[in-house]
């Protein structure tokens, strides 16, 4: 092992890194000579007390971590493949950009929103979060409404991942899209195996992005209870 990765908060699961956490993550990069890449793009979206520890505020490891960023989450602009590669190690900057000038061209239409996009007042992030914390409320109390159906509370970024009464999650979400409809509407989610390194894990599992507004949230929740009652492999526990 060379490098670990970590997203944090979490992508798929909206889980949030603790500062004890953190310090682990430290002590074991330290100890083993590791480079840390840190996925960072939805800092923005934390809605917890805890405190949000960023990989490049962790002491004795400066040389080590590398923080990606990415306007496509904190200004909305998905497909908008602009970012940002953040290290004091020079080595790998320095690499970072042989490639970039070789082979790797950002979309002249994507600098020019994403310039544009620093100006965003601060107004536009507190309406965002305070949208986010609305959706995400609305999400999780409805799923957990579901006979069967457990999804923790998410404490960062826009997703979670909910564990379904169902024999295989990554069957019931082809199910839903080729075979099922009520009034007209169907549900589409990921199944959350294919997160999982462990074979077999995650298998009644799937993940949900809150990027709807309410309204739309409360629709799909709705079509995702009849979908389970008319499921062929519900499994009852």
């Amino acid at each position: 092992t060379k490098a670990i990765l970590i997203c944090n908060p979490n992508n798929p699961t909206g889980s949030l890194y603790t500062p004890e956490e953190m310090d682990q993550i430290r002590d074991m990069v330290k100890k083993h000579d590791l480079l840390l890449f840190s996925d960072e793009v939805y800092r923005e979206f934390v809605y917890t007390e805890n405190p949000y520890i960023s990989a490049g505020s962790l002491k004795g490891i400066e040389q080590n971590v590398v923080i990606l960023d990415s306007v496509s989450k904190r200004y909305s602009e998905c497909g908008v493949r602009i970012g940002a590669l953040v290290t004091r190690n020079k080595e790998i900057r320095d690499t970072a950009i042989k490639f970039c000038q070789a082979r790797v061209s950002p979309p002249l239409v994507g600098q020019i929103v994403a310039e544009a996009s620093v100006d965003t007042p601060d107004e536009y992030f507190r309406e965002v979060y305070d949208e986010y914390v609305e959706r995400r409320n609305c999400l999780i109390s409805g799923l957990n409404d579901i006979p069967g159906v457990f999804s923790p509370t998410p404490m960062g970024a826009f997703y979670t991942v909910a564990k379904l009464p169902v024999d295989d999650a990554d069957k019931f979400c082809s199910w839903c899209l080729s075979s099922f409809s009520y009034e007209g509407q169907t549900v589409m989610m990921a199944p959350a195996s294919g997160f999982y390194i462990t074979p077999g894990a995650g298998r009644n599992q799937v993940r949900i992005a809150y990027v709807l507004k309410k309204e739309d949230l409360e629709k799909a929740l709705v079509v995702l209870r009849k979908a389970l009652e008319a499921y062929p492999g519900r499994v009852e526990e």
